[in-house]
């Protein structure tokens, strides 16, 4: 991921930090949208003409990767995850999903049963996550709590500025 050590280290610093103060910056919390028209439109009278473009902090992104690749180790030690989240863990992929899924349907074939499948995106499934829930989790994970308080300043007094194209 990182070519410069140098710079990896300072960035796993400043995740150490955050955990150990168990505070996430208000500078990493601030974003900015900018709403672009889609070319070629006869009027702009609803949302539905406009692209917004979220701009996100650098270095909020690269200490968010060092955070989860943390949180991934710890939870896969602790045998916190289900074998059915499979996207953004590390060493898992597309094709480890798909043989997977291969897995149950031929268990159920060998039963003589029927098979069907729905697929769904859950991203925007976090940014509505109960907090309190989260905290919960996180406790029955093992993790210390630093760790839980950090996200519960993680999570709070996010803005968005908009500009408009």
């Amino acid at each position: 991921m990182f070519s410069n050590d140098l710079c990896l280290e300072k960035i796993r610093n400043i995740a150490d930090a955050c955990f150990k103060l168990e505070y996430w910056p208000s500078h990493f919390k601030s974003t900015s949208t900018i709403i672009i028209p889609k070319p070629n439109k006869d009027s702009y009278n609803t949302p539905k003409f406009f692209c917004p473009i979220v701009l996100l902090n650098t270095t909020d992104k690269l200490i968010k990767k060092v955070i989860s690749n943390r949180l991934q180790f710890q939870m896969a030690a602790n045998s916190f995850l289900d074998l059915n989240q499979l996207e953004d863990i590390r060493q898992w992929s597309t094709i480890d999903a798909g043989i997977y899924l291969m897995h149950l349907i031929q268990a159920e074939w060998l039963k003589q049963c029927h098979t069907s499948v729905i697929t769904f995106d859950i991203t925007q499934f976090f940014p509505s996550l109960n907090h309190f829930f989260l905290s919960i989790c996180l406790e029955r994970a093992s993790l210390n709590t630093n760790v839980r308080v950090f996200f519960d300043s993680y999570y709070s007094g996010y803005s968005t500025t908009y500009f408009l194209s």
